[in-house]
């Protein structure tokens, strides 16, 4: 089975690298191929580079508070760039101030995610769920 490629990256204006570095290391050891773009990412970079890398997630990250405002309209740009049914997973501090997850949740569903994960989620919830996403086999 070909390894399966994700484009990982910290969204906006967003400076915070050591959990992208941790996210990198676990899904690398998962056995994924990982295409780290970095902190202060733009949605055009995740795409440019799924585009380029043939990616098949993009994983995207947010600690600041202001992912709600830095991923609208990121499904939309994937469907113009002609990569609209790419796995789209996002987790984080996503928003600002302390709102109930579940409604945290419902509104990046609803922006065209396929996974959406609150703060402190360990990297092997979202490896099971690519995994599973992604119709991998367990290893």
């Amino acid at each position: 089975m070909k390894q399966k490629t994700l484009v990982l990256g910290v969204i906006g204006s967003d400076v915070h690298a050591v959990g992208n570095r941790i996210l990198d290391y676990a899904f690398t050891h998962a056995g994924f191929k990982v295409i780290n773009i970095g902190v202060l990412a733009t949605q055009e970079e995740f795409i440019n580079a799924a585009i380029e890398t043939n990616a098949d997630v993009l994983l995207v990250s947010s600690l600041y508070g202001h992912g709600e405002m830095d991923c609208r309209g990121l499904r939309e740009k994937c469907q113009e760039k002609g990569i609209g049914d790419i796995l789209m997973y996002v987790g984080g501090n996503l928003v600002v101030g302390k709102q109930d997850f579940e409604s945290v949740k419902e509104r990046f569903l609803a922006m065209g995610f396929n996974r959406v994960y609150p703060p402190g989620t360990m990297p092997e919830v979202p490896i099971k769920d690519l995994r599973e996403d992604l119709g991998m086999s367990e290893e």
